[in-house]
């Protein structure tokens, strides 16, 4: 379950990221229109939740801009633009929701929720790596047919990565998208947990899964 936020207030970024991971969603954070347009345009996200006054780029030109190349996520408007004429503009270039600011959090979370049932039915629900298969609807995890438990932190890595798959992502990058706020970006926190993954996904396997790359940081791919 991944969220974009576009987002180029600081402070509000950051309530919408802690927020939404609390609640169980993978939030990836843009700070304005041409990074925002980049990242939806991977496709790789259920939901996103798109100001309209950004730098760089509108939130209408970026909704215009992924309907154009066929994206599929789900857009929910949020934004400080409160008419009528406002509102139609966002619904007529693409977006599926529109919220006004000041918002209820509780109402956002709710839209996310709708959207993200809406759009869960045609997006791909299980990443196939090898023979390692992750649910991400039921946040499930087989190798070779046989389930493997995970702990919260644990899938949500290992998501990321499948999400990502023969990608190399750097330990930053996945600070950012497994641990959104209060970590140490000089710790080893992603070093300690891939540790722990290798042991549940690739130990006693002939074919390994996750690789460190030195310096960058690590993927997940098929090598012998």
């Amino acid at each position: 379950m991944r969220v974009l936020v576009v987002e180029d207030e600081p402070r509000l970024a950051q309530v919408l990221q802690e927020g939404l991971a609390e609640a169980g969603y993978m939030v990836d954070i843009a700070r304005d229109g041409l990074e925002g347009a980049s990242m939806g345009a991977t496709g790789q996200y259920d939901v996103i939740v798109l100001d309209w006054m950004l730098p760089g780029r509108s939130g209408l030109d970026v909704c215009r801009d992924l309907r154009h190349r066929s994206v599929g996520s789900a857009v929910i408007m949020l934004t400080a633009r409160d008419t009528l004429n406002d509102k139609v503009q966002g619904l007529d270039c693409g977006a599926d929701d529109y919220i006004t600011k000041p918002f209820e959090f509780p109402e956002l979370l709710a839209r996310v929720r709708s959207q993200f049932r809406r759009t869960q039915s045609s997006r791909r629900r299980v990443i196939t790596v090898a023979d390692l298969e992750v649910d991400t609807v039921a946040r499930e995890v087989r190798r070779g047919g046989q389930a493997i438990q995970l702990t919260s932190k644990e899938y949500s890595l290992l998501e990321y990565l499948a999400y990502n798959a023969g990608r190399v992502l750097t330990r930053d990058q996945i600070l950012c998208h497994v641990w959104p706020s209060g970590y140490d970006g000089f710790s080893n926190t992603v070093d300690v947990f891939i540790r722990y993954l290798r042991r549940k996904i690739d130990d006693g396997r002939t074919t390994t899964l996750i690789h460190t790359v030195i310096g960058p940081g690590y993927t997940l791919r098929a090598q012998r």
